[in-house]
């Protein structure tokens, strides 16, 4: 037998540039080093009570113990409307414009292969989460790749994309609150974003994973696009109860918008997997019902706590960067090396650190690991992403570590 070769959509991949820092990482742990991990996205917080409770039930009742239906429950998509119309203003037929999904990331990866036909272009954020990229791929098509700036508020800047890109895009993701950056959207973004989809035939994806992570109650939280008017019409959104609920390891979430779009994402779904079980969209239906929960609502004052004792913490040793109103990371600007204090610009100047290399130094020699920003690419250079899922002693602690260090 020949040597394996991986088919070759596998190998137009990026390589996984993060593999040095975990095997750091696992060398630390295995000598009994104490690793504080600001890395992994994955909330510490468990899931609540209310929602294993039903989850209980519905486990021992005979029905859910069958294939479920390919386009999710009834029960949890008309929860899913119900919660949109709630939370969002926004009114959703439950059997013509949602979708069960096993996670966002189920969603996310397999629309690509709904609408992509190899060649088409497919405007993909950077810094952004890997899959729209690595989706974008497996369908053959060609990501553009839309730089997130700090000067542009992390969004992206539409009137920088060619109009050669902009008339041959196929699909355009979107992704706020945004993952890395922790960036949020207004209204008037969203109203841009969907002129320009109907100018140019775009279908809007938008990622909204992270919409009920916020810290500030003024404005009712992140927005969804499908409030802005004619956005039904070229637009699908995923929501996930991951981050919402600390329902991670669960697998649940769903999309929503325009029926087209939906049922096409349907049809891949139904060719390569058979759905979410039952029970778990039974505790889903749950959740969504309950999405005001004050259990759900006291872990937002946890994650506020906890990002302003980081924000804070590294603002004294000089660090800066915007603290963010949603989302469960920190973007934190890497600072400068050696730098010299400027009386002009009030901060130190000078070369700032690669993130790749503050990364390696933080883990070494103050065993905290973080996420370097060039690792999604060259627009997140310059940046660490640090997330808010340890409690609020140990980011302290972190951050003492890190404030020993000579940077």
């Amino acid at each position: 037998m020949p040597p394996f070769a991986k088919s070759q959509r596998l190998q137009v991949l990026p390589p996984y540039l993060f593999i040095e820092i975990d095997k750091k990482k696992r060398a630390l742990l295995a000598a009994g080093k104490d690793v504080i991990n600001l890395g992994v996205g994955d909330p510490d917080l468990p899931t609540h009570k209310f929602i294993i409770d039903e989850m209980a039930r519905a486990i021992y009742d005979p029905k859910n113990h069958r294939y479920p239906f390919d386009e999710g429950v009834p029960a949890f998509r008309q929860a899913a409307a119900a919660f949109m119309g709630k939370r969002f203003g926004v009114a959703l037929d439950a059997g013509k414009n949602i979708i069960t999904t096993i996670g966002s990331k189920d969603g996310i990866a397999h629309l690509p292969l709904a609408m992509v036909n190899p060649g088409d272009v497919v405007l993909v954020p950077q810094p952004g989460y890997p899959v729209y990229n690595a989706g974008t791929l497996f369908a053959g098509g060609v990501p553009h790749v839309m730089p997130l700036l700090e000067k542009n508020d992390f969004l992206p800047d539409f009137e920088a994309i060619p109009e050669e890109i902009k008339r041959r895009a196929k699909l355009i993701w979107l992704n706020y609150p945004n993952n890395p950056t922790a960036a949020t959207a207004p209204l008037a973004f969203y109203q841009r974003a969907v002129e320009l989809a109907h100018k140019y035939g775009w279908v809007i994806a938008s990622d909204l994973a992270y919409g009920e992570v916020y810290f500030e109650e003024t404005g009712g939280g992140p927005h969804s696009i499908l409030e802005i008017p004619g956005a039904m019409d070229v637009a699908v959104e995923f929501h996930s109860l991951s981050k919402s609920f600390n329902m991670t390891g669960w697998r649940i979430g769903w999309a929503a918008g325009n029926p087209a779009l939906v049922a096409a994402l349907g049809q891949v779904k139904s060719n390569v997997d058979s759905g979410q079980f039952n029970a778990i969209q039974a505790a889903g239906k749950v959740a969504l019902e309950h999405y005001d929960h004050p259990d759900v609502k006291k872990q937002m004052t946890i994650y506020r706590e906890r990002r302003d004792a980081l924000h804070s913490g590294l603002a004294a040793l000089g660090w800066k960067f915007r603290k963010p109103s949603a989302g469960f990371y920190c973007w934190a600007n890497t600072p400068v090396v050696n730098g010299q204090w400027s009386a002009a610009s009030g901060q130190k100047e000078g070369r700032k650190w690669e993130s790749m290399a503050l990364c390696a130094k933080l883990i070494e020699e103050a065993h905290v690991v973080t996420i370097p920003g060039g690792g999604f690419g060259p627009a997140g250079e310059g940046f660490l992403r640090m997330a808010l899922t340890v409690d609020v002693a140990r980011i302290r602690e972190a951050v003492a570590r890190i404030g020993k260090l000579k940077l």
